[in-house]
């Protein structure tokens, strides 16, 4: 009875602790765990165009953007130790939605990242 106690607690601990897979904004999936926020959602009275331009400048200033997607309306960058996604979508004329994901080097969401780079964009927004 022991045994078996120790034994299911032991597969317990090791699914809990075993990462999974998550989708980027982009659409891929990757290893890390999927149970952590790590998106912000926000919309904008502001062309794809207009937004995507300011999303570019925030990432390039607070790191290294590394991958950029015109096509898709997406970015990718390093910003300290971590990789953000950035998404830009038009869901109504005049009217674009932005996701922003980041994932620490562990892993693990940072929704803390994302809200900073959101907030961000909406200032650089704001300025332009």
């Amino acid at each position: 009875m022991k045994r078996n106690f120790i034994a299911l607690t032991f597969a317990v601990c090791v699914a809990a602790l075993t990462p999974g897979c998550y989708s980027t904004v982009e659409g891929h999936k990757k290893a890390g765990m999927p149970w952590r926020k790590d998106r912000i959602e926000s919309r904008y009275e502001r062309k794809p165009a207009e937004v995507f331009a300011a999303a570019k400048q925030v990432l390039a200033v607070m790191g290294t953007l590394t991958s950029e997607n015109t096509i898709a309306s997406t970015l990718e960058a390093k910003v300290d130790n971590n990789t953000v996604w950035v998404k830009v979508t038009e869901v109504e004329p005049g009217i674009s939605q932005v996701l922003v994901q980041s994932r620490r080097s562990s892993l693990a969401g940072n929704v803390d990242l994302a809200s900073e780079v959101d907030k961000r964009i909406a200032l650089e927004l704001q300025a332009r």
